[in-house]
């Protein structure tokens, strides 16, 4: 896992849990992401996109520049939402290797993971001087209406520890707390996430759930957990990493 800013790289692989085929499932820190044969990269103010129809022997594409600030991609039914420290960019990526922008959502100086379910974007601010924002306590899980791409307006915030990763999976969210744990919340109504279990032990970053099994990097190494039971969390195995010096 490598970090940039307030992200982190974290999986890709083929999965329908993005509501696309053919599309890459990753963590929300992620900088890549895979859509329609076209692996699509940010760095700090650009996406990328490259054709990998032949694996063999990508070929790049479109450079898109974005502004500033640029740290995670998700892809969600043929849409790219874009994380920023100032707000969630909005790109249609119907006619692969050429996103069309269709809206900002713009939130206070922050760093922003960013999830989409259905017409839902869950999104978490985190303050820090990572963040570039020590002067603004801004550590929330937002609920984003996203049914109109062009108009996204915010539903309700909640506030958080410091939030950072989360990954959504039918009815059930998950949101990492960085040093302060790993919170599990009931989607039974999408709009008003109800906190279900925190496990305050888990030094989590991000998260990738997919069928009833959450994968968790965190400070202290790489999680599994059995999410079955949507009232607890089940330890399957830990794969311990030691931490940088």
């Amino acid at each position: 896992m490598s970090g940039a800013g307030c992200s982190g790289d974290f999986g890709l692989s083929k999965s329908e849990n993005s509501a696309t085929p053919g599309a890459g499932i990753g963590g929300s820190t992620a900088r890549f992401t895979l859509l329609d044969n076209t692996l699509y990269v940010v760095n700090s103010t650009t996406l990328r996109a490259y054709d990998v129809s032949n694996s063999m022997n990508p070929i790049p594409g479109r450079q898109t520049k974005l502004g500033f600030g640029i740290e995670t991609i998700f892809p969600y039914s043929g849409n790219l939402f874009i994380g920023t420290q100032t707000g969630m960019l909005i790109y249609d990526a119907s006619r692969p290797g050429d996103p069309r922008y269709l809206s900002t959502y713009t939130h206070v100086l922050s760093c922003d993971p960013v999830v989409v379910q259905g017409t839902l974007a869950y999104v978490t601010l985190r303050s820090g001087a990572d963040c570039r924002n020590n002067a603004v306590a801004a550590n929330l899980l937002e609920v984003i209406d996203v049914s109109n791409l062009q108009a996204p307006r915010i539903i309700r915030s909640i506030p958080m520890i410091n939030p950072r990763g989360l990954g959504v999976d039918g009815d059930v969210l998950f949101v990492c707390e960085g040093d302060s744990g790993l919170k599990m919340f009931d989607l039974t109504n999408p709009t008003a996430p109800r906190l279900m279990q925190h496990l305050e032990g888990v030094r989590s970053y991000d998260v990738i759930p997919n069928r009833d099994v959450l994968i968790v990097t965190g400070k202290d190494g790489i999680y599994q957990y059995s999410y079955a039971d949507r009232k607890q969390l089940k330890l399957l195995s830990k794969l311990a990493i030691e931490p940088l010096a």
